[in-house]
């Protein structure tokens, strides 16, 4: 009895603590704990600009889809701009100052040994020693110093006006003002003019040929060029230069391959384009080399298959004096020179090699170069030359 009567008890404990336990929990004024907020993922920009409602791959959940990467854009291929070459009149009046500068010093010589008190024999010797330094040529020196001592006798006074003119006559008188310097390019009905440019490397071959087919274009004349120096891939390479600088179609071959067959091609392209001139850049090897010179030959006979050579210039390098003469009759024999383009004249006081190699050739001095620029070739203007010698 006594067991129950504990059991009981302590049941009756155990229920007066519970019961006490409810009624703290659940008295009236307790406040409930706030919920604590999960932690709050963060944003991504590309997810702010995302418009809603797109559905994502997985779970239908809303994601982030990115747009699918852009190009660069390829640089755009910029064609050359096409120049407009001023003409070719009067650019050696313009071109004067450069020719004075180099050509002035003999001149001056000349004069200052004619305005002596006493011209004697040693005088005259001086005389001409200056004008056979100056790459006139034996023949036309003593001629020039003959010609002076008599009329230098005859007139009796020696002012230096009248000196100068005395001078400026004789040195005319052998350049030859009268020779016909004009440029055979001149169209056959609808055939080109062909013009062929020969020298020897190192001469400035390739650039004349450039500078011609600018100063024809400036002149209002199509052009088409010929890459014939197929055993210099830099002269093909220039010429392209050249020709795309002012719009002139430049025609060339492989490296190595026959000159004669790009000459060919060049006129075939000219006839077919109606233009008004063909020039073809020839090889410019040592002429020296009996085998290149008939190759020389050869291009000039494929040509004349096509149509006509109507010119062939001879570049020399004033500043090689007598060396040029003797290229100059190497290639007189090859090929029918008509005309010389002289480079490099502004370069050397030797500028009597006009004189020589006209007079050992027997055509005339047509093109002068007279620097380094674009539209430095010239037509020769014999006058100018000599008044440049002379000065004012």
């Amino acid at each position: 009895m006594d067991g129950y009567l504990g059991v009981i008890v302590i049941v009756a404990v155990v229920a007066l603590l519970a019961a006490g336990g409810l009624l703290l929990y659940f008295r009236p004024g307790r406040k409930a704990a706030p919920p604590v907020k999960p932690p709050e993922k963060p944003v991504l920009p590309e997810q702010e600009e995302r418009p809603s409602g797109v559905a994502g791959e997985e779970g239908g959940g809303a994601t982030t889809t990115l747009p699918p990467p852009v190009k660069p854009a390829e640089p755009a291929v910029v064609a050359p701009e096409i120049e407009v070459p001023p003409p070719s009149a009067g650019r050696m009046v313009r071109l004067r100052s450069r020719l004075a500068r180099s050509q002035s010093a003999l001149g001056r010589g000349l004069l200052e040994l004619l305005s002596r008190d006493r011209l004697d024999d040693d005088v005259w010797d001086e005389v001409e020693e200056k004008l056979i330094t100056a790459d006139v040529g034996v023949a036309p020196t003593r001629v020039i110093v003959d010609d002076l001592r008599t009329k230098v006798k005859v007139l009796g006074s020696r002012t230096p006006e009248e000196l100068r003119g005395l001078l400026r006559e004789e040195l005319l008188a052998q350049i030859n003002p009268d020779l016909d310097r004009t440029l055979r390019i001149q169209k056959h009905g609808e055939r080109p003019a062909v013009a062929l440019v020969v020298g020897v490397n190192g001469t400035g071959k390739t650039t004349t040929t450039g500078k011609l087919a600018r100063s024809l274009v400036g002149d209002g004349k199509k052009v088409v060029l010929g890459a014939a120096d197929t055993f210099r891939a830099a002269a093909a390479d220039q010429l392209q230069t050249w020709g795309e600088r002012v719009g002139a179609d430049v025609v060339r071959g492989p490296e190595g391959g026959d000159p004669a067959s790009v000459a060919f091609d060049a006129v075939a392209r000219g006839i077919e384009e109606k233009v008004d001139v063909v020039i073809v850049d020839t090889a410019g090897r040592l002429h020296t080399k009996t085998g290149l010179m008939d190759e020389l030959g050869k291009v000039k006979r494929v040509i004349e298959k096509k149509a006509t050579v109507d010119e062939v210039l001879l570049v020399l390098d004033a500043t090689t004096g007598q060396n040029g003469m003797r290229q100059a009759q190497v290639f007189a024999e090859v090929v029918n020179i008509t005309g010389i383009a002289l480079t490099k004249l502004d370069g050397t006081a030797k500028g009597g090699i006009v004189i020589s190699v006209q007079r050992e050739l027997g055509v005339p001095v047509k093109l002068a170069g007279l620097g380094e620029g674009p539209d430095d070739l010239a037509p020769f203007d014999p006058e100018v030359f000599v008044d440049a010698i002379l000065g004012e």
